[in-house]
């Protein structure tokens, strides 16, 4: 099996509804942009990236939403060595469900804080745990991938927040609690997980942030925060 010697895990570039929630109301989340800042993010993070891979070649995974591949496109620009490109729908966001209004979806939003992220299913859209067994999907193709002997140096993921920490907490096996605590990634945010050749296993060495047990209890309600 021809394991490539790292899995990097990114958020796209600021969108236009992280930008200015109110635009959630109108545009399907699918086709949501990036913001000006999203796009100069995608570069910054390309130019990392391309340091990063140092010429080696990539296959990336991109999520069919209009940022994320807007945010694949800033990205490929600083030069990566491309071998393949696959659109997987299956990375990408948690649905949540019909264009509402600001304040219907900042009702379900505080509910989903206080019913927890992963178990609590939007309403006409997925939970945690949905999005968490189509990922489990994903990885059966990525392993499928991997067995082939021309398989690129890298592979490349460019999704969402809660995808990739999701998609870790499958690989890892960590458990709800723990996913619970993990901090969103920032706009274009990435984790890179290391081959260790002797162990044939992955290592993330990029941390990802956690919040403590009490910040975890005054996000979902339990108690005023500070």
């Amino acid at each position: 099996m021809a394991k490539p010697r790292r899995i990097v895990l990114i958020r796209h570039g600021q969108s236009e509804g992280n930008a200015d929630k109110a635009v959630l109301a109108s545009v399907p989340d699918y086709r949501l942009n990036l913001s000006p800042l999203g796009h100069e993010q995608a570069r910054e993070a390309g130019a990392k990236l391309s340091k990063l891979f140092g010429g080696q070649s990539v296959r990336a995974y991109v999520s069919p939403y209009f940022r994320a591949r807007q945010t694949f496109a800033g990205i490929r620009a600083a030069g990566l060595n491309v071998a393949s490109i696959y659109e997987d729908p299956r990375i990408r966001e948690q649905d949540f469900g019909h264009l509402r209004a600001v304040e219907a979806a900042r009702l379900i939003d505080t509910e989903r804080r206080a019913f927890g992220a992963f178990f609590y299913r939007v309403p006409d859209g997925e939970s945690g745990a949905d999005v968490y067994d189509r990922i489990s999907g994903f990885l059966d193709t990525l392993w499928r991938d991997f067995e082939k002997p021309d398989y690129p140096d890298n592979a490349l993921l460019v999704s969402h927040g809660l995808t990739v920490r999701l998609f870790l907490m499958r690989w890892f096996h960590w458990s709800v609690e723990t996913f619970e605590r993990l901090r969103n990634p920032s706009n274009c945010e990435f984790f890179v997980m290391e081959l260790d050749p002797a162990g044939g296993k992955y290592n993330l060495t990029t941390p990802i942030g956690e919040f403590s047990e009490e910040e975890t209890r005054a996000w979902r309600g339990d108690v005023p925060p500070a």
